[in-house]
């Protein structure tokens, strides 16, 4: 009969095959992906032909010329600031629904769409919408012709 004690070892766990392992998995998805660089943004804007809502909501349109006039529903107006704006848009407007078309000019400043917007918001407006042209609308032969090298 053998007495002696066993010498009880303990398990250990080799890590050297499991690094192995998921190095090759690294390589393998390093290799799989593809990276995109952009160099540019390009930004197309979005062109939309809806079909006309058979009722009209009652609308207010405030025109903003190139030169920076302004005009609420073809009237001229003369204090040309914000609160001047906001004060034409409260006595013009009809109802909680009334809408408000902004037209402004393509070659108007920034500035001045805001400043109306800021206008719209103080009088209470919070329906606000801008006029473009239809996206079947003929196109500018004077930018055409600058695009093509003409």
């Amino acid at each position: 009969m053998n007495f002696r004690k066993r010498r009880h070892e303990e398990p250990e766990i080799n890590l050297i095959p499991f690094i192995d392992v998921l190095l090759v998995v690294l390589i393998f998805l390093m290799l799989s992906t593809t990276f995109n660089q952009l160099t540019q943004i390009q930004i197309t804007l979005p062109s939309a032909d809806a079909e006309k809502q058979s009722t009209t909501p009652d609308t207010l349109t405030l025109a903003i010329q190139a030169d920076g006039r302004f005009s609420l529903n073809q009237q001229a107006l003369s204090p040309v600031s914000v609160a001047g704006i906001e004060t034409a848009l409260r006595a013009a407007k009809v109802g909680p629904q009334t809408v408000l078309v902004i037209a402004a000019d393509q070659n108007v400043r920034h500035q001045l769409v805001v400043s109306s917007m800021e206008a719209a918001r103080r009088s209470g407006m919070n329906r606000v919408t801008f006029a473009a042209q239809s996206s079947a609308a003929p196109k500018d032969p004077v930018a055409e012709k600058r695009s093509s090298g003409k």
